[in-house]
């Protein structure tokens, strides 16, 4: 860990965490729950499925903290033009970023074509809105080769940040796949670290690594020092 990454203090880490609750089963009080947390930490952002967009917008309103939805997730096996329409609708309900799930079946393949192609559309319709485009390549079932071609074809695409994983399909960030992300794209765009990061000292090593923005259903946990909660 570098010495600028272990001198910063929960305040600090605060403004890198998108504060996140994708679980299905998420009701309206949770997600209210989770905005009041978010604005009283000054977290980055808050991080929902996208049927709950119009709720965070309005339960942020004025605060500063971002909402942010999830577009061809978990999976990302969706055809690329009901991503484009599901990101679309989520900055049309207030969405100031969206992040997506890559076709990982093109990745697993090397398909560098269908893998621009996807990240392409989805980022014009995206900043269309002027909203922020992150890419998720699920890291836990790619090799690191296909990790680089993914986030080579995320740059090529457009996009604005990438991501490490979704938290649903096994795995999670890791320091050494963080900075092997940020090495692919060099210092142009951002990198998310998300899944299994849920005390400050995770945080600190991922920011480190390489990260500039940080997924965690523990946001709180991160901020106050106390016990992480498991999974989205």
């Amino acid at each position: 860990m570098s010495a600028a990454s272990a001198e910063l203090t929960p305040q600090d880490l605060a403004g890198y965490i998108d504060h996140t609750l994708l679980k299905p089963e998420a009701s309206e009080a949770d997600i209210l729950r989770l905005c009041s947390e978010a604005v009283q930490h000054r977290f980055k952002a808050v991080c929902v499925n996208p049927v709950w967009v119009k709720t965070a917008v309005k339960a942020l309103r004025g605060s500063g903290v971002l909402t942010c939805a999830v577009a061809g997730f978990p999976l990302g096996a969706t055809p690329t033009d009901v991503k484009v329409f599901e990101a679309r609708g989520a900055t049309l309900d207030g969405a100031d970023e969206v992040d997506m799930v890559i076709n990982i079946a093109a990745a697993r393949a090397n398909d560098r074509g269908a893998l621009v192609e996807d990240i392409q559309a989805v980022a014009e319709a995206v900043h269309g809105s002027s909203s922020i485009l992150k890419v998720i390549i699920e890291t836990s079932l790619l090799t690191d080769e296909q990790k680089v071609l993914a986030c080579e074809s995320a740059v090529e695409a457009g996009a604005d940040f990438v991501k490490t994983s979704t938290g649903f399909n096994g795995g999670g960030a890791t320091a050494e796949d963080v900075a092997l992300m940020r090495a692919a794209v060099g210092p142009v765009i951002g990198v998310k670290a998300s899944g299994g990061v849920r005390t400050a000292d995770d945080a600190r090593a991922m920011i480190a690594a390489g990260a500039t923005r940080i997924g965690a259903s523990s946001g709180v946990a991160i901020v106050t020092g106390g016990s992480g909660a498991a999974g989205y």
